[in-house]
């Protein structure tokens, strides 16, 4: 047994479960979800945990990529995000997989995980009448035990066991699968960024007008400089130049109006 591999596999698991939707520690989902859950961030806190940061952030910045359009419609979701953070890049790191791979995997995990998610669910609709049936009977240890305890042990041991068990066995699984499943699984997760991107765009672009500065901002990226930096702060001053100028349209048609307005009277 691999002892140290075992000991960061528990401890990426224990971050699955604190980034859960139902955990509480962390400022509830505030501190929870949407920051320890994002890919990004567990991209960051499996690199510390397996001893290379630069590869997780890699990974994390892949997965986030792949997922950055994931919305949930009313109480329906198409995958788990932290099963799929976690487990996806605890998986390429121990392996060694590729990003392609890595993403292939996370969205795998994300898949599975819904079904770990709804299990936990279901469970904790058991605690949550014995709750209910405590705060009918004044009993609030009864309330304490059920609501509290009962239901964080389910999410934990439903989270983080899962994830753990998954990674301390995942270079051996990664490591045996043929060749062509590993391309395969490569060739898939390099489209999923730009699907995710792309699925980004269709929510958040609703004049085709504004592609024209996707694609300037495409065109700068790619053969002028690669500095993030430079592109935000040219993005920022063409962002306030558009806005002044659509300020100043939309005061001389109102000017234009008026005008009107008082040869028609």
């Amino acid at each position: 047994m691999d002892v140290a591999l075992l000991v960061k596999a528990l401890l990426i698991g224990v971050f699955s479960y604190l980034g859960g939707i139902h955990t509480p520690w962390l400022a509830g989902i505030s501190g929870g979800y949407y920051t320890v859950g994002r890919p990004l961030v567990a991209g960051l806190i499996c690199g510390i945990i397996m001893g290379d940061v630069t590869q997780g952030v890699l990974l994390g910045v892949a997965v986030q990529a792949a997922f950055i359009a994931n919305v949930s419609t009313g109480g329906s979701t198409n995958s788990e995000i932290i099963y799929a953070a976690y487990g996806g890049i605890g998986l390429g790191l121990v392996s060694g997989a590729s990003t392609g791979v890595t993403v292939t995997l996370s969205v795998l995990c994300g898949s599975l995980g819904l079904i770990l998610y709804n299990l936990i669910m279901v469970v904790n609709s058991v605690w949550n009448s014995r709750a209910t049936a405590a705060a009918a009977r004044g009993d609030e240890k009864g309330m304490f035990r059920n609501h509290v305890i009962g239901a964080q042990i389910t999410n934990f041991v439903i989270r983080a066991i899962p994830v753990s068990i998954a990674i301390y066995s995942g270079n051996f699984v990664v490591n045996n699968v043929p060749d062509w499943i590993l391309h395969a699984m490569d060739v898939l997760g390099g489209m999923l960024p730009a699907i995710g991107v792309a699925l980004l765009m269709n929510l958040l672009i609703k004049e085709k007008s504004f592609l024209i500065y996707f694609f300037a901002g495409l065109i700068f990226y790619t053969f002028i400089s690669n500095s993030m930096i430079a592109l935000a702060v040219i993005a920022g001053l063409i962002a306030v130049i558009v806005y002044k100028a659509s300020g100043s349209n939309a005061t001389v048609e109102a000017a234009s109006s008026d005008i009107d307005d008082d040869e028609v009277i």
